[in-house]
């Protein structure tokens, strides 16, 4: 809910000029998890906010897993704090035309 809060807050102040949703963003993160770490599956989607198992599995899940969450998210922003490319580049803002 709070990158839904940024992205509204970005679109009444001009500074998104297209719609969009984070749902991709989560994607993304999941992509990520899956494939550059080594949590497990139920950190992972505890930490994208997923529901984890069903009825029976989340009667007995005592823990919200946040300190595995909170590992897992600092590794996550470790890797968006990287430069995306290495190289000499020109990085130019792309307008949408509608």
């Amino acid at each position: 809910m709070a990158l839904s809060q940024l992205m509204r807050g970005m679109r009444e102040r001009g500074e998104l000029t297209v719609e969009a949703v984070p749902h991709g963003f989560r994607s993304t993160f999941r992509d990520w998890a899956a494939e550059q770490t080594a949590y497990p599956d139920e950190i992972r989607k505890a930490a994208s906010s997923h529901k984890v198992g069903d009825a029976v599995k989340e009667a007995y899940q005592r823990t919200d897993l946040l300190e595995k969450r909170r590992h897992l998210m600092g590794e996550w922003s470790n890797f968006l704090d990287l430069p995306s490319f290495k190289g000499k580049a020109t990085v130019r803002r792309l307008r949408v035309v509608a």
